[in-house]
């Protein structure tokens, strides 16, 4: 009788995390370990109740000599619950880099790309709530804000796929329990008791908390509750940026006075929300040099950061891309250029797209005409034939092109939500 409620509340439990309504496929990410391989089974459940499609996908990184024999393993038990599995392969690895970071980046790029070619929509993940807390407790040693310190979010994209964290709520030890009421076996990474990474020692100090009463449970709630006060701040900041920021073309146009009136955590949000815009999300530029931007648009001071310009212009700062960062980036046309844009138009042998620079500045006249700053246009696309400029639609030399974002790249407004 335990057992079966057990299992009744897991399962209530993660399915209160899922969309409520799932799409009729959904893939989710085995490795062999306790926590995914009960998410296997639970979802397994779910599929049955509800009717929908389960594949399951396993990533050998190739790091362990043991990891392809727990790929098989995993495919054993998928096919006992009659569900298709297949093992994706990382190759890449040049032993650059910090090695979990880059597997786990290559993890999720492997499962994104297998969920397109089967028609995914959204992968289920097995993190759970000591995941969380662990996160929690490292993001705390860097002294993290708000937006760090929310921790792993229960869905967010990542190259046009849906990664769902259904178990956040839901420890390790209760879903081993789960696990040995049903009978289910699993594999231990041996890497997971490697003291020389940050995750173990933070595992270690959670359990270490318990004489004050804190434990996995209690800190992955507390990151819940940051999650939804972040929440809270990326609207406040959408609206204020509505008000100070004015999209402009490929730029922002941000009013010095409104900025410097608005809560310090509010201009850093629509700081980094204008850069996300821009030039695209990647890893957010350093605490000290966002500070230095904040106070360099108060005061109407030239800066740059991560690949952008701020460029002073009366009771205004522009905020535009970098020439020097988009100097060497070369494209065809209809095809995207520097990760955002997509230049249209008559087909012309040999065209290619190209920023303008100063080189392609002192070919139209018109640039002048757009009351934009000459930095600014210096590093939008242009359609270029050997050295002569064909268009340049973002400087207001069009002749027969269009310059449009490509579709996944978001409203200028919703870059805000996400800081």
């Amino acid at each position: 009788m335990f057992l079966n409620r057990h299992s009744e509340n897991l399962l209530a439990e993660l399915r209160a995390r899922l969309p409520q309504r799932l799409p009729p496929k959904l893939g989710v990410a085995v490795s062999g370990g306790g926590d995914s391989v009960a998410l296997m089974h639970l979802l397994h459940q779910v599929a049955q109740n509800e009717e929908i499609a389960l594949f399951v996908a396993t990533v050998d990184h190739g790091l362990r000599p043991d990891a392809a024999q727990e790929a098989v393993t995993v495919s054993r038990q998928a096919a006992a619950l009659g569900l298709p599995h297949d093992i994706l392969h990382w190759a890449g690895w040049d032993g650059s880099g910090n090695v979990q970071d880059e597997a786990r980046k290559a993890r999720y790029s492997l499962l994104a790309g297998w969920a397109q070619q089967r028609g995914i929509d959204a992968i289920a993940l097995g993190h759970t709530a000591d995941d969380q807390a662990e996160t929690f407790l490292m993001r705390l040693g860097r002294s993290s804000g708000v937006t760090g310190l929310s921790g792993m979010s229960a869905s967010r994209q990542w190259e046009g796929v849906t990664l769902l964290r259904p178990m956040l709520g839901i420890t390790r030890k209760d879903l081993r329990t789960y696990l040995t009421g049903i009978g289910a076996t699993w594999v231990e990474d041996p890497s997971n008791q490697d003291p020389r990474f940050d995750r173990i020692k933070a595992r270690e100090a959670v359990s270490g908390l318990k004489p004050l009463g804190i434990d996995a449970l209690s800190l992955s709630r507390v990151a819940e509750n940051l999650a939804q006060a972040h929440a809270a701040l990326g609207v406040f900041a959408q609206e204020s940026a509505r008000n100070v920021a004015q999209l402009e073309q490929s730029d922002v146009k941000v009013d010095r006075a409104g900025f410097a009136a608005l809560p310090k955590e509010i201009r850093r949000r629509v700081l980094l929300g204008c850069l996300a815009w821009i030039a695209g999300q990647g890893y957010p530029p350093r605490q000290a040099a966002v500070e230095q931007a904040m106070k360099a648009i108060i005061d109407g001071r030239a800066g740059s950061l991560s690949g952008c310009l701020l460029v002073p212009e009366g009771m205004s700062v522009w905020i535009c891309r970098e020439f020097k960062a988009v100097e060497a980036r070369v494209s065809a046309p209809d095809e995207v250029w520097d990760g955002k844009w997509v230049l249209t138009g008559p087909e012309i042998s040999g065209a290619e797209i190209r920023a303008l620079g100063e080189d392609g500045l002192r070919q139209v006249a018109e640039w002048r005409e757009t009351g934009r700053p000459r930095l600014a246009l210096s590093a939008t696309p242009a359609v270029w034939k050997g050295g002569v400029v064909l268009a340049a639609p973002l400087a207001g030399f069009a002749n027969g092109w269009h310059a449009d974002t490509m579709p996944e790249w978001p409203e200028f407004h919703a870059s805000f939500l996400s800081h």
